[in-house]
């Protein structure tokens, strides 16, 4: 990933149709189409490869996650289980509903613990949320037991592994609802974009009128829809959709490319004795998107990534100090720090987190270094690549 570094004439073809019709928006406008339905299009093909009923293509990641909940009908006061290792997306989706995100602990698949899980479930629990993050799997299978012992629902964030499969399924499609980001930097970009899949018709129902300001998108006349319920805009445009169209039709050729980067920087690596690698669950196939090792110690793992970026390897990231994805740096939700007034039950369900206890995250997280897996490198500047950075990391343990 990214995919943006493989644009090219089957991209702007399919921008070029949007663009002869006029019509930048999804719904409506029906005469001056010529037939052209980009969002609908993307959310077929979706569909088919993801191995679904039902796809619903969104503006974001963050609005796939907030729609995907939203059409559950989770809300006020229901909890949702999530990674200290994500996005702030996942808390953001979680916030905006006044549903209160519960932080739970890591283990060596850099995602969530079941263990974990199983200890955090309250009667207040709503959702159990892994998130695939770097493009590889939680212990789905262990996830879906103590979700159905509980009668949970769960969603997939797959945002960052878009193409790999768990126990022969796509990820996304192993839950009650998998979401999928589309930006800027994703394996599969619209630009801008998102989708929630799903195989509920009720799911789906409730996703498309939700994103579409409660539109019920009945066939008539826009003006003459009625508004089964509330709903927000997070609609995504035709423009953003037929990049996206163009870009799931070259999927494999992406995963083929990550693949193999993938394969030549661990080979360069497994060979060193201080490095391991994250685990990917049995019946696991990982995206491939970014490559994940573990030095003996925080200290050294630090180091590890410092004299990458002193030696020109760019794209290399140590996760434990980002302000992103790390829940160590999340100041504005730790401390509630919110533009407006958060719900009640949020602030009468916030947990102490000052008083719980995250050292297994830690362990996991100050000790990797993760690497992205670019779709611009070819084969022999992967191999300069991969040389260069093992031969720093033996200079250094």
């Amino acid at each position: 990933m990214p995919g943006f570094e493989r644009f090219g004439a089957a991209e702007k073809e399919q921008v070029s149709e949007v663009l002869d019709t006029g019509v930048l928006m999804r719904y409506g406008f029906d005469g001056m189409r010529n037939g052209t339905w980009k969002a609908l299009e993307l959310e077929r093909d979706l569909a088919k490869r993801m191995q679904v009923k039902h796809a619903q293509t969104v503006s974001s990641g963050t609005a796939a996650l907030t729609v995907a909940l939203a059409s559950a009908g989770v809300g006020a006061g229901d909890e949702v289980l999530i990674p200290t290792f994500t996005f702030v997306a996942s808390f953001e989706a979680i916030l905006a509903l006044g549903a209160v995100p519960i932080l739970v602990n890591i283990d060596d698949t850099l995602t969530l613990d079941p263990d974990a899980v199983a200890k955090a479930v309250t009667k207040r629990t709503k959702v159990v949320m892994p998130v695939h993050m770097c493009g590889s799997m939680a212990d789905l299978r262990a996830l879906k037991n103590i979700c159905d012992q509980h009668g949970l629902l769960l969603l997939e964030d797959a945002c960052q592994a878009i193409g790999g499969t768990y126990e022969g399924k796509p990820l996304g499609s192993y839950g009650d609802l998998g979401c999928f980001s589309f930006d800027y930097v994703k394996t599969i970009t619209c630009g801008e974009g998102g989708a929630i899949i799903t195989d509920s018709d009720l799911y789906k129902q409730n996703a498309d009128r939700y994103s579409d300001h409660g539109h019920d998108h009945n066939g008539s006349d826009r003006g003459a829809e009625t508004h089964p319920n509330l709903g927000y805009n997070f609609r995504i445009s035709e423009l953003n959709a037929a990049v996206g169209v163009a870009q799931l039709k070259r999927l494999d050729e992406f995963l083929a490319v990550q693949e193999r980067n993938y394969n030549i920087l661990h080979t360069a690596l497994k060979s060193i004795p201080e490095v391991s690698f994250r685990r990917v669950p049995k019946g696991g196939v990982q995206s491939y998107a970014f490559l994940n090792f573990f030095m003996p110690t925080q200290q050294l793992a630090k180091k590890v990534h410092t004299a990458f970026g002193e030696n020109g390897i760019d794209a290399c990231f140590y996760w434990y100090d980002n302000n992103w994805h790390y829940f160590r740096q999340w100041e504005h939700l730790l401390q509630q720090k919110s533009l407006g007034k958060m719900a009640g039950a949020v602030y009468e369900q916030w947990p102490d987190y000052d008083r719980m206890d995250f050292s297994t995250s830690d362990h996991w997280m100050g000790r990797t270094v993760s690497c992205l897996i670019k779709l611009g490198w070819e084969a022999d500047d992967m191999e300069s690549r991969a040389q260069k950075m093992a031969e720093i990391i033996r200079g250094l343990v």
